[in-house]
């Protein structure tokens, strides 16, 4: 019952009006607001301060530059060697596996839909068909930064408007298809693996999605938009284990990979925590990869 209330809610309740309002208060800068909010939400979710670059609460500007803190150069190192493919954030292993018949798994019983995913364009989801996919849930306790699993020069940013449902995995349990109805930031990059999609996915109380090349990309006006980062010069070009993004509040990572390129690892499985720069998978030797 509690539950099924909890799901209620989220459609009855005026998710962006309530997210945008929680942007505003997470960027406020009196210290009336902010430390308070901050120490309670250290206490509240055990974040560990002793990992963070600047570990002194009260330094922060407001809440949304503690929540996107920067960690010390130590605290993620990276895994293996360049054919290790990296976890992009923190998190909770939500789901991963194969990409079959154009659907991703989201949880027991339930997949939804990869065009729908990426924004709608047949061509682009055809690349991915086959392939393979990680779906990463970041709690507020987490490292809220977005990072490269392997290097890659962007091809293209989509951003789609949509709802925004929890991601937590109740929500993932019993929403239809909730990864491609909430808002999200698609980006396309291509690599020595291939096509790589990163889908940074909003949630409620998410107060905006950043890029290092955009800033703010989400939310954004007018619709559906898709932006073509081909032409541009200088190439916007992030090493492997280079920060992409972050989110003002949590949310969820999906990684998609084309077919036959990664070899995801095998001791992961759903429910699993995972830290950003942790073995994700393994690139396919052009060699091992089957026709």
């Amino acid at each position: 019952m509690k539950d099924s209330l909890f799901i209620l809610m989220q459609y009855l309740a005026p998710q962006h009006l309530l997210s945008r309002l929680a942007g505003k208060l997470a960027n406020c800068p009196w210290s009336v607001i902010k430390g308070p909010f901050i120490r309670w939400f250290i206490q509240r979710y055990g974040v560990d301060m002793t990992q963070a670059l600047e570990p002194d609460p009260s330094a922060y500007s407001c809440f949304n530059a503690f929540f996107t803190r920067a960690l010390r150069a130590d605290a993620r190192p990276l895994h293996g060697d360049d054919s290790t493919i990296l976890c992009p954030a923190d998190g909770v292993v939500s789901q991963l596996g194969p990409v079959r018949d154009g659907l991703l798994l989201q949880a027991k019983g339930r997949r939804f839909n990869l065009q729908a995913l990426l924004g709608g364009d047949p061509t682009l989801a055809a690349e991915f068909d086959e392939g393979c996919f990680a779906t990463i849930y970041l709690s507020p306790s987490n490292y809220h930064r977005v990072h490269m699993p392997l290097p890659g020069v962007l091809r293209e940013m989509t951003y789609v408007p949509g709802k925004l449902f929890s991601v937590n995995q109740l929500t993932a349990e019993r929403v239809d298809d909730l990864f491609a109805r909430n808002e999200r930031l698609v980006c396309i990059f291509d690599t020595d693996c291939g096509p790589m999609a990163l889908i940074l996915v909003g949630a409620m109380i998410v107060g905006s999605i950043d890029t290092v090349w955009s800033g703010q990309a989400a939310p954004a006006p007018h619709g559906l938009r898709r932006t073509d980062y081909r032409q541009q010069r200088p190439a916007v070009q992030i090493a492997r284990g280079g920060e992409m993004g972050r989110f003002k509040l949590g949310s969820t990572v999906i990684a998609v990979f084309a077919e036959n390129r990664v070899e995801l690892n095998s001791a992961l499985a759903a429910g699993n925590f995972i830290d950003m720069g942790a073995m994700l998978g393994t690139a396919i030797a052009a060699e091992d990869r089957h026709l």
